[in-house]
């Protein structure tokens, strides 16, 4: 049965932009949890600029769904992740000024230390590493062969497509992709841009084991709840297997 995991940063960014103490994405983590959701993902930026190191440990202590937290590759974020230690690390770009993550990573770029790290997130952290990749044939490759254990499709160009045969071409990408990873017996997840009606296609393609799922979850809660949002998330996801 294919996974859900509820992305709260957009909590984070609406208390971060008054400076105040709330809405606290913390109780957000717990609500999700409470409706049933396989798990919550975190991205804890070098900005901070929404996730603080705070919401994390709280949120590790608390919920019983897994946690994914995702970081960039470096030695701070490291240190943070080995006092989380939380289910996955996700690594992903960062790039200054982005108003969301713009696109996967480069995995041609030093590839011996994403390796490396890759390596002492699984060792040292003693959790399941994931790179956040385009859907690219080469870059699907080049993830088996850095020895991660998920990779998670960048499905951003499908949702932001013009046009039904522009979402079709992404579409069928991503399910090559999906299909080539599992047969390089990587763990597939899929996220970035997915929302209550775009989703239902990517929900179909059989290797996708996970969709990490935030901004349309939680605008959608803002009318009906969390509770609600997230099971009416979780039951397109798991009604499209």
């Amino acid at each position: 049965m294919a996974r859900l995991s509820v992305n709260v940063d957009h909590v984070a960014t609406l208390r971060q932009a008054r400076g105040v103490d709330y809405p606290d994405p913390v109780q957000a983590a717990v609500l999700a949890d409470l409706a049933g959701v396989n798990g919550i993902t975190v991205h804890l930026r070098q900005d901070k600029r929404h996730i603080q190191e705070r919401d994390v440990y709280l949120i590790r202590h608390i919920i019983k769904s897994h946690l994914t937290l995702e970081m960039a590759a470096t030695e701070e974020m490291f240190e943070i992740a080995k006092g989380i230690v939380p289910d996955m690390v996700t690594l992903v770009p960062e790039n200054a000024g982005e108003i969301t993550t713009e696109g996967g990573l480069n995995l041609d770029e030093n590839p011996d230390y994403l390796e490396e790290f890759i390596n002492r997130l699984q060792k040292e952290v003693g959790c399941v590493a994931c790179l956040f990749i385009d859907p690219d044939e080469e870059t699907v490759k080049n993830a088996a062969r850095l020895k991660a254990d998920f990779i998670e499709l960048h499905t951003g160009k499908y949702a932001e497509a013009h046009d039904i045969e522009e979402e079709l071409k992404e579409f069928r990408r991503l399910e090559r992709m999906a299909h080539l990873g599992f047969k390089l017996k990587l763990g597939v997840n899929a996220g970035h841009g997915l929302n209550y009606r775009n989703v239902i296609n990517i929900a179909n393609i059989k290797p996708i084991e996970e969709f990490s799922i935030g901004h349309s979850i939680i605008a959608r809660s803002v009318f009906v709840g969390i509770e609600r949002a997230v099971k009416e998330m979780m039951e397109i996801v798991r009604s499209h297997e």
